[in-house]
C-alpha cells in the first residue's frame, strides 16, 4: 500500500521538467536561427566588400592610358598609376546590398583600392534586443598585379623596345600596339 500511495504523489512531476527542457530547447534554437541571421548578413556584406573593392582596382586598371615609356615600370612594380576606381565601387556595392562608407586608393606601394561597405538591410528582428537596426560592416581590399615580367631589348634602337614573358609565353612588344592592360595585369583580392 506504501508503494501505491508513494507512486501517486510522484505522478505529474515530470510534467514541469518536460517544459522547462522544451522551453530552453526551443530559446536555444531562436538564439541560433539570431546568430544565423547575423552571420548571414555579415557575409552579405562581405561580399559586396569584396565586389566593389574588385570593381575599383579593376577601373583604376582600365582606366591607365598605357605608354610603351610606362610599361617596364608598370609591371616592375615602381610605377602605381594615380587613378582611383570609387565610381565602380558604389554602383558594385549597391548592386550588393551595401553603402560604401570609404572608397580609397592604397598608399602603401601597391596599386589597387581598400572599400570600407555597410549593409543596407539590419540583421532584422530576432530574440536578441537591439539587432533590429543592426547593420553589418565589412571592408575589403583589392590589388592589380602583374601576369608579365617585362624583358628591355639589348639594342635600343631595335624595332621591339623588349619582351613580354607571360607565363611562359614570351611576346616582343610592338611600340604602336601594345597589348590591353587586362592582358598585361590581373585584378584579385589581397589578405590584408
Amino acid at each position: 500500500m506504501i508503494a501505491h500511495t508513494r507512486l501517486q504523489r510522484e505522478k505529474g512531476q515530470a510534467s514541469p521538467l518536460y517544459i522547462f527542457v522544451v522551453a530552453s530547447l526551443l530559446f536555444l534554437a531562436l538564439a541560433f536561427f539570431a546568430v544565423g541571421q547575423a552571420g548571414a548578413t555579415r557575409n552579405g556584406a562581405q561580399s559586396a566588400a569584396d565586389a566593389a573593392a574588385l570593381a575599383a582596382a579593376r577601373e583604376q586598371r582600365d582606366a591607365f592610358d598605357l605608354t610603351i615609356d610606362d610599361l617596364g615600370d608598370l609591371v616592375d612594380g615602381v610605377l602605381v598609376p594615380p587613378t582611383d576606381g570609387c565610381a565602380a565601387s558604389h554602383r558594385f556595392a549597391g548592386q550588393n546590398g551595401a553603402d560604401v562608407d570609404a572608397c580609397d586608393r592604397l598608399s602603401d606601394g601597391r596599386w589597387g583600392s581598400t572599400v570600407s561597405v555597410t549593409s543596407q538591410k539590419p540583421v532584422g528582428d530576432t530574440i536578441l534586443p537591439g539587432t533590429d537596426t543592426l547593420k553589418a560592416k565589412a571592408t575589403a581590399t583589392a590589388i592589380v598585379v602583374p601576369r608579365c615580367s617585362f624583358e628591355p631589348a639589348e639594342d635600343e634602337g631595335g624595332p621591339s623596345p623588349g619582351s613580354l614573358d607571360c607565363e611562359g609565353d614570351v611576346i616582343d612588344l610592338d611600340p604602336t600596339a601594345l597589348p590591353d592592360l587586362s592582358d598585361l595585369f590581373e585584378v584579385r583580392l589581397a589578405e590584408d
